[in-house]
């Protein structure tokens, strides 16, 4: 499966944005989707994730009450909306894919290029 993430931009602190993750050769039927950030001289860290199969979602503390995954079955599209944005929110944002049940944050074999998010203050 291809992925494809879009959706980045410069915003001010305080403001919205959301992400969209396409995924191509195939449906992400049966997958978990993740999104992943990682911040200049930082290790990507996991940010939420969703199975498709019943929406069930997996957030990391930092974004809790901010982010929110979601998915359009049809559009075979997943989508980060994060809102109440922080300057330490500015990362590139990597879209992922795995085979599985599970909503945790490893075991991704599927990524797509990072679309940056800059927050200024």
């Amino acid at each position: 499966v291809q992925l494809q993430a879009s959706g980045g931009g410069l915003v001010q602190a305080g403001d919205s944005l959301r992400l969209s993750c396409v995924a191509s050769g195939r449906t992400f039927s049966g997958y978990v989707v993740g999104w992943f950030r990682q911040a200049p001289g930082r290790e990507r860290e996991f940010v939420a994730a969703i199975r498709w199969i019943d929406s069930s979602t997996g957030y990391a503390d930092s974004v809790k009450g901010r982010f929110t995954i979601s998915r359009d079955n049809a559009k075979n599209s997943a989508f980060l909306q994060m809102s109440s944005l922080k300057p330490e929110d500015t990362a590139v944002y990597y879209c992922a894919a795995k085979w599985s049940s599970s909503v945790s944050s490893d075991s991704y074999g599927y990524w797509g290029q990072g679309t940056l998010v800059t927050v200024s203050s």
